[in-house]
């Protein structure tokens, strides 16, 4: 496989991953909304609470991107530390298919 498909295989698993992030966040929202007329379920607590730290998780990833010369010390960054990215972004790649 040459560089620039791997390129853009790559750009494709991110797409999607970016979608399955997304769409967690906007569940997470929608039980949000519901938590102030109703009570939360456990599994529903428990998705919020993941979903919320998956949010803080991207924040410092982010941060670390936006550096200058950040992208070179992100995948570094992502060695050392693997659950610095959210979970759609792991190396799940049953969640992709």
């Amino acid at each position: 496989m040459n560089s620039v498909e791997e390129i853009k295989e790559l750009l494709q698993k991110n797409k999607k991953r970016l979608n399955i992030e997304l769409q967690q966040s906007k569940e997470a929202v929608r039980l949000i909304k519901k938590s102030t007329h109703t009570t939360l379920s456990e599994e529903e607590k428990e998705k919020v609470k993941s979903q919320l730290l998956d949010i803080c998780k991207a924040i410092p990833a982010f941060t670390v991107f936006m550096l200058p010369g950040g992208a070179l010390f992100l995948p570094l960054l992502i060695k050392l530390i693997p659950d610095i990215l959210p979970s759609a972004f792991r190396d799940d790649d049953e969640l992709l298919n």
